[in-house]
């Protein structure tokens, strides 16, 4: 029955361009369907029509009907383009996703102790050896290594941003919402009660263990006895003997990383050159997420006492806490529905589709803001320079240009005198989900949370382009729909209004995929973003750490403690932790900007 209307819904999409035509004509309208001029679907389902990118209201359709305040479609969607890429999860640390997800078989995964034992009880591991390694070394500089490999598929949860930077700026927002029911930001270090409190909520629902990301990817494995094997448990050589006699003291602002030549940081520096292979698509491909059972805290009917939360912030300061208990039992009740349900889903691939989309737009955004970065006090110079936009604005539209547009007389004005070009917006905008009509029964909530996204994102790039096209016709700058005027347009206060366009879409949008290092970095440098811990703006601790540990042999291993004279809690790495910062700015470590760092000794960051 489904192929059926499959094989329906894919005939009336193919007699759809040959509609297209007819536009003007005769108007295509018949019982029983969904239509927006002029393109009609069948409602094959014989129910309510869907709106779905199509709508019979005109309206919807005009130029100057943006998003809506409170509109989170573009975050959510973003979000869902960036699951599992160091870059953009760097630069907006706070995560608001919670996804369930699989390590498939075979998958290695690594551990590194100071002691010569396999841990007993929840501990993390790494994806890339070069971070678990910086867990390994011991008070004499070597440690333990310990590789596993999954022997099924071991079921996840991942929580995005830079879900393991120890901070209270609201990195652990979801995460403490499922391990203790609400956000407590005093409890940003208490590594051990969170991994284990986050395991015991998860057992119940057969969750092997928890993703998340700092300078790389790691998993908070629950029982490292389920679904694992061990590949190699070996004594290592990191370091000499007299390397940890070096360690600095706390050192002041945006120094150079002392000692130079040290291994621990070269190390450290590893960690973060791993983490860069994932930077961006396809991200860390060893975690597989299933978003049919996305969960965001920026769904509006999920979570909508974060709406008034939001009000005002910069999305750098968007964060969970303020969320009500309402909507966090409502969140746990949604977490255990998508874990547990057998419903597949519609099979749309949702991950290819959100970067299909900014494949298709991400450069050619980019080219339109370097063309209308442009200014000159020859007239003749700024004229050329709007055809040329005019031309790359066509060129994104094409496959959209109905050969049966109008363009109405020279003269007109306003945005009414530009809806002639409304057909082409709506067609732009629903390409890419128009023909999901068939699988809407099928999707799952997540997946009309991401329908929705998708087209909300793409309404607003086709909206915005299609009017800046439509402008660029009305002033005679496009010879495909040429018109006659009387002199010369305006062509600088047009690239004015071209540039105010872009920088308001782009700004939207907001994919980190335009965030890069300009000039690009040489081969000694690496791209860097700020980074937890390394350039975090004062001491992880706001202590110094202890001089007389007692009672210890070993540096502790990752979510192993350490006390310092107060009784706080010290991260171990050779007790090397307490000096990875750089003393970054505030500002900066707020609003990460990209910059070349040296990928050799000596570093700095």
């Amino acid at each position: 029955m489904r192929s059926h209307s499959l094989a329906v819904t894919a005939l009336t999409l193919s007699l759809g361009s040959a509609a297209l035509a007819l536009q003007g004509q005769f108007p295509l309208k018949t019982t029983d369907e969904t239509c927006v001029q002029p393109l009609c679907i069948t409602n094959l389902h014989n129910d309510k029509p869907h709106s779905y990118g199509f709508d019979s209201k005109i309206e919807q359709w005009r130029f100057d009907e943006g998003p809506a305040e409170n509109a989170t479609g573009n975050l959510i969607f973003d979000t869902v383009y960036s699951l599992l890429q160091l870059w953009p999860n760097t630069r907006y640390r706070n995560g608001h996703n919670i996804v369930p997800g699989v390590v498939p078989t075979g998958t290695l995964l690594y551990h590194g102790t100071s002691r010569n034992a396999i841990p007993s009880e929840p501990e993390w591991t790494a994806t890339d050896p070069e971070h678990s390694m910086n867990f390994a070394p011991g008070l004499d500089g070597n440690g333990w290594h310990l590789t596993l490999a999954a022997t099924r598929s071991l079921k996840v949860l991942y929580f995005d941003g830079s879900s393991a930077a120890k901070v209270t700026e609201g990195t652990m927002d979801t995460q403490d919402i499922l391990a203790w029911g609400e956000v407590l930001p005093e409890r940003y270090f208490d590594e051990k009660p969170r991994i284990k409190d986050l395991c015991r909520w998860g057992e119940e629902l057969g969750i092997d263990g928890f993703a998340r990301m700092e300078m790389d990817f790691e998993v908070m494995l629950c029982d490292f006895t389920a679904g694992v094997e061990v590949v190699s448990f070996v004594h290592v050589r990191l370091s000499s003997k007299d390397e940890n006699k070096d360690l600095p003291s706390l050192p002041s602002p945006r120094p150079p990383f002392p000692p130079v030549g040290s291994d621990m940081w070269i190390r450290t520096f590893e960690v973060m050159h791993s983490g860069s292979w994932h930077n961006s698509y396809p991200g860390e491909s060893r975690i597989v997420l299933d978003l049919t059972g996305l969960v965001s805290l920026y769904d509006i009917t999920l979570a909508p006492s974060l709406v008034q939360v939001r009000a005002g912030l910069e999305r750098w300061d968007h964060r969970v806490l303020g969320i009500s208990s309402d909507d966090i039992l409502k969140v746990k009740r949604k977490l255990t529905e998508v874990i547990s349900r057998s419903d597949p889903g519609s099979g749309i691939d949702w991950k290819a589709l959100t970067h299909v989309i900014v494949d298709r737009y991400a450069d050619r955004l980019e080219l339109m803001q370097y063309l209308l970065n442009f200014t000159s006090s020859d007239a003749q110079e700024v004229l050329q320079r709007a055809k040329l936009t005019q031309t790359q604005l066509r060129i994104m539209l094409t496959p959209y240009l109905l050969d049966s547009t109008i363009v109405p007389s020279a003269g007109a004005s306003g945005v009414d005198a530009l809806q002639w070009a409304s057909p082409i917006f709506r067609l732009c905008a629903t390409t890419h989900t128009s023909a999901m009509i068939d699988q809407i029964p099928f999707m799952t909530p997540s997946e009309h949370l991401l329908l929705k996204a998708v087209e909300e994102t793409t309404r607003e790039v086709c909206r915005v382009t299609t009017k800046m096209w439509a402008v660029g016709v009305m002033s005679g700058l496009d010879t495909l729909f040429p018109i006659k005027l009387n002199g010369e347009p305006d062509a600088t206060q047009i690239m004015n209004d071209w540039r105010q366009d872009i920088e308001k879409l782009v700004s939207w949008l907001d994919w980190s995929i335009w965030i890069k290092c300009r000039p690009a970095c040489g081969p000694e440098e690496i791209c860097y973003l700020p980074t937890w811990p390394v350039s975090f703006p004062g001491p992880m601790h706001p202590r110094q750490p202890p001089r007389d540990p007692p009672n210890i042999t070993d540096a502790p291993a990752e979510g192993d403690y350490l006390a310092d004279r107060v009784g706080h809690p010290l991260e171990g790495s050779a007790i090397a932790d307490a000096f990875l910062f750089t003393g970054t700015p505030v500002e900066e470590w707020r609003r990460p900007q990209p910059r070349c760092i040296r990928r050799l000794s000596p570093y700095g960051f």
